[in-house]
């Protein structure tokens, strides 16, 4: 069976770290601890990418409308 696509954002809640892609260019990596049906984002750990930089950011939340996509992160040491 097809997995949908919250089912997918469901199986990485809380465990893995994910990669957002927003709006302008920005990248937030972090560990999805929460989403609702607009794509409202809750972050744990997050870190802002930027030109090669890493800024932590800590908890976050994203606005849905920013989002344009989220995908699994490989963390980086």
């Amino acid at each position: 069976m097809t997995k949908r696509p919250l089912d997918i954002l469901d199986s990485v809640l809380n465990r893995q770290p994910v990669l957002v892609s927003l709006k302008g260019g920005r990248e937030i990596r972090g560990v999805l601890q929460g989403y609702d049906v607009h794509m409202n984002l809750v972050l744990d750990k997050a870190e802002e990418m930027e030109n090669g930089q890493v800024q932590k950011v800590g908890t976050l939340i994203v606005r849905g409308d920013n989002v344009i996509y989220i995908s699994p992160s490989i963390e980086q040491s």
